[in-house]
């Protein structure tokens, strides 16, 4: 039995892509750098991000359109269900999957298929 495939090996399947609200958690986005994908992680806030990830201070509730225009994915992590139809509608505008997770027992609040990863469910709203 092989091991179940973990978040990052996921992502990975995209050569592009912007994780929505980053905050302090950079560790999937450095992770996706180094396996030679282009990350743009973005936030309401200025914060740090790893060399090889490029930063945007943006909101995904009022979003710019240019950030996301490039993306073959969309991801956010720890996605509280109250962002979750935003970040659908970025991914649907740029024409990227869209992919998230939630905070503990949250549901997601928009049509999605479960994938089990190690540790997680991923949330596929989007192709």
């Amino acid at each position: 039995m092989s091991e179940p495939q973990t978040v990052v090996d996921a992502l990975a399947e995209f050569d592009r892509l912007v994780e929505v609200g980053v905050g302090r958690r950079t560790d999937v986005a450095a992770a996706l750098a180094e396996r030679g994908c282009a990350v743009t992680a973005t936030d309401v806030y200025e914060r740090d991000v790893p060399d090889g990830v490029e930063f945007v201070v943006d909101d995904v509730t009022d979003p710019d359109p240019e950030v996301y225009a490039d993306a073959d994915a969309v991801y956010a992590l720890n996605c509280p269900p109250e962002l979750h139809r935003a970040v659908v509608d970025v991914a649907d505008a740029a024409g990227a999957a869209c992919v998230f997770t939630t905070l503990g027992g949250d549901q997601p609040a928009v049509s999605v298929e479960r994938r089990t990863v190690e540790a997680d469910t991923l949330y596929v709203a989007r192709r």
